[in-house]
């Protein structure tokens, strides 16, 4: 939408060449008197910071608010607030509540229940003796705007405190996004992924309340970057930034930046129950594993998921949510999918470096979304006392196309017929491979047990208009598995796959994994020529010789009714597949109820889960002989 946009008004100008021109010239000569760029390089200069807390405040008139206690993102959401989350404040001169402001519709209805008029004469004399409303709801004076002449950051309340979570070992994961910072005097970030261009700037009809007095703001830092402590959740932070000549000391440019109500960290999800299968006897090491698309934040707009506060969508509210979501289960292994590159390497592996994991990442060969780093892959991170890493690999579909074309067809990749089957199947999905082995070889009865597992960690193409391609890709990702475990020897291999294969289990993706073959007469391998040139081989081909398991049916006896849930979309994308020669499933944690996952927002991300899939968890335990 937003590209066509740029070429209509491209093709507009182009075909109006003489009254651009004629309009360019104008708003030149407009921009050299009025322009805000400096002519001249600044002076030397040096920067200079203050950070202040602010006031307590009383976000609502009404008494009975959870709003007037509760600093939690719960409270907080549009979800909670009814929607919109406006503020209303009583104009009626006659009412008790005169100029008393709710933070939404339903306080005020309910304060409007304990109001009473006011009489005439009292109004006209000195209205400070007025009696407060039966209800103790207290009478409001509006002084002004709570935002000064500068600005105001922050949507709807979004900064947090940086408080630490602690991961199930008590070691403390850093609150890294928790940091205000200042980038030279001119903008405010909340959260280190924070820039001059992420700026919301509040009007200046704030919704909380009255003005206080400038002393009752207390100094509380000079650094240039703060974070927010537990004193001050629940009240508004300042900035003052100067910019000062080093030669002269003359002050170059002053700003001032207040931010919205600091809320306190997210309260811990309910703990998710693990399912245990039924027992069987021997086996080896065993291993707990999960799977979870995390939403990169590229993917995070409020275009996307319209029903979530923005705040609650951006990268530093959420990468806290679920690192704790993460290393709270206390996996082994864990397989990420929608990583983006820069979050990485800015939070994700120090993360989890921090909690005691070592990890590898793969982003997909595509090129970045604006900024070096915007691009999201799959990383795969192992305990390091459980495991240690052996081998590591990755596989690119698009290199996989191009060998079928060259290679398996025959064909020139620049020919007509070659260069549409690589446009069709060249969708930048990558997968990632490692081989890790148990730190403790596990020994029974003299004899040394299996120690070595194979883990793939996949993202397969996201188009629901293509199954025949997210087919290939399952298909070639199985044949290059078997590649890959035949070269290591006659002995098996234990090897669990994982990730996000945005396919329903009615889908042919799902057959071939679960079943080895497709059905010649399923849809999603006779798509029409109208769905482009065929990328699939003969259905008698299309066939693997790994005998997998999915985790969770052989579990819970059904895969889950959805592990992504949207406005637009909920069903199963996500599965955990097993070798069943020589790999056993322990138990499996159930996907919470949808009252569970709607009980802070109409649907994912809310400001409890913070993408919009839900983790897939799994005990696993090497098995040797074929026993299961």
């Amino acid at each position: 939408m937003y590209g066509k946009k740029l070429d209509e008004r491209e093709s507009s100008t182009n075909s109006n060449t003489t009254t651009s021109t004629a309009v360019s010239a104008l708003l030149q000569q407009q921009q050299h008197h009025h322009t805000k760029v400096c002519r001249e390089p600044p002076p030397n200069h040096e920067f200079s910071y203050r950070w202040f807390r602010g006031p307590t405040v009383e976000p609502c008139a009404y008494e009975g608010c959870p709003r007037r206690t509760s600093f939690s993102p719960h409270d907080w959401s549009k979800f909670a607030l009814g929607g919109s989350g406006c503020s209303l404040q009583c104009v009626s001169a006659q009412s008790s509540l005169y100029k008393a402001t709710f933070c939404n519709s339903d306080c005020f209805v309910k304060a409007w229940k304990t109001q009473y008029t006011i009489h005439q004469s009292i109004m006209d004399g000195n209205n400070t003796n007025i009696p407060q409303a039966r209800s103790s709801t207290p009478l409001r004076k509006r002084t002004g705007s709570y935002c000064d002449d500068d600005r105001s950051v922050g949507s709807s309340n979004s900064v947090r405190s940086g408080m630490s979570s602690s991961n199930h070992d008590g070691n403390y994961i850093p609150a890294t996004p928790g940091e205000i910072s200042v980038n030279g005097g001119v903008g405010v970030g909340v959260g280190s992924g924070f820039n001059n261009n992420n700026i919301i700037t509040m009007s200046n009809n704030n919704p909380y309340n009255t003005q206080s007095s400038e002393d009752e703001w207390i100094e509380i830092s000079r650094d240039q970057l703060y974070i927010p402590h537990t004193e001050d959740i629940g009240r508004k932070l300042k900035v003052e930034a100067a910019a000062y000549s080093l030669e002269s000391g003359e002050l170059l440019m002053h700003r001032v930046v207040k931010t919205d109500l600091v809320l306190s960290r997210t309260p811990e999800p309910e703990k998710r129950n693990l399912v245990t299968a039924k027992p069987a006897g021997g086996g080896g090491a065993r291993f707990r594993i999960v799977t979870y698309n995390i939403l990169a934040e590229i993917y995070a707009t409020q275009q996307q998921y319209p029903y979530a506060d923005l705040w609650a969508l951006s990268w530093d509210f959420r990468f806290q949510n679920i690192i704790r979501e993460i290393v709270d289960v206390g996996p082994d292994i864990v397989c990420l999918q929608e990583v983006q590159a820069d979050h990485y390497e800015s939070h994700l592996y120090n993360a989890m470096h921090e909690a005691g994991f070592e990890g590898v990442y793969k982003q997909k060969t595509r090129q970045a979304m604006g900024m070096t780093g915007k691009v999201d892959g799959c990383a795969l991170f192992w305990r390091r006392t459980k495991f240690h890493l052996v081998e590591s690999y990755s596989i690119e579909f698009n290199e996989l196309a191009q060998r079928q074309v060259t290679q398996g067809m025959g064909l020139n990749p620049r020919s007509e017929e070659g260069a549409s089957i690589l446009n069709k199947l060249s969708k930048d999905n990558v997968a990632q491979l490692v081989v890790l082995e148990t730190a403790q070889p596990s020994m029974t009865r003299g004899n040394r047990e299996p120690n070595q597992v194979c883990i793939a960690n996949t993202h397969l193409y996201s188009n629901k208009d293509c199954p025949d391609v997210k087919l290939w890709q399952t298909l070639h990702l199985l044949q290059e598995l078997e590649t890959f475990i035949m070269a290591r020897g006659p002995a098996n291999l234990p090897l669990m796959i994982c990730g996000d294969f945005n396919s329903t289990p009615d889908s042919a993706v799902y057959d071939l994994l679960s079943r080895q073959l497709v059905h010649p007469g399923h849809p999603d391998v006779n798509t029409g020529e109208e769905n482009g040139p065929n990328v699939l081989p003969d259905i008698m081909s299309i066939t693997h010789s790994h005998m997998l398991g999915s985790v969770y049916n052989t579990v819970l006896g059904e895969e889950p009714k959805f592990t992504n849930y949207t406005m637009q979309f909920k069903g199963v994308l996500d599965y955990m597949w097993y070798s069943t020669r020589n790999l056993r499933p322990l138990s499996a944690a159930p996907i919470p109820d949808e009252s569970v996952l709607t009980r802070h927002g109409d649907a994912l991300p809310s400001t409890q889960y913070s993408s919009d899939h839900i983790m897939q968890i799994s005990d696993m335990q090497i098995v040797s002989g074929g026993s299961r």
